[in-house]
């Protein structure tokens, strides 16, 4: 499995806490700077990051990745985006928290959600709710 690492470096204790909870060995880590330009448009500088992994579409489509989001919320939802159309699918993330009390601060993998078992679980409920006689689309 392939983490892409947007965020913070890992440590090797989390790296560990991410193969213990994917189930499988992280076979690589490709971090890439997340930092953008406030002043400059954003699409262009999250599709430069992507395109910085170096995948080509055959790997974006086959390989078992896991992504640690930027913490920009703007930069987030593009790079979804941007991920969702080179996949095919939405990815699942790492969610990182603080540890409690640590001194200094440190952080530990919290869980891997599957953004496409979400996206799966709210069309169900979507559906579920259009049997009830809502205009929702």
């Amino acid at each position: 499995m392939v983490v892409l690492n947007f965020a913070h470096p890992l440590t090797p204790e989390q790296q560990r806490q991410i193969e213990a909870l994917a189930g499988q060995p992280v076979e690589r880590v490709i971090a890439i700077d997340a930092q953008i330009d406030p002043a400059r448009p954003l699409v262009p500088q999250v599709v430069s990051m992507v395109d910085r992994v170096g995948f080509s579409p055959e790997e974006w489509q086959t390989r078992p990745i896991l992504i640690l989001l930027p913490s920009l919320n703007y930069s987030a939802g593009v790079l979804l985006a941007e991920l969702h159309g080179r996949m095919g699918y939405f990815p699942s993330i790492i969610r990182m928290r603080p540890v409690p009390e640590a001194v200094p601060p440190r952080f530990e993998v919290a869980e891997i959600i599957s953004l496409q078992a979400v996206r799966e679980a709210a069309r169900a409920r979507r559906g579920a709710s259009e049997g009830r006689g809502s205009d929702a689309s």
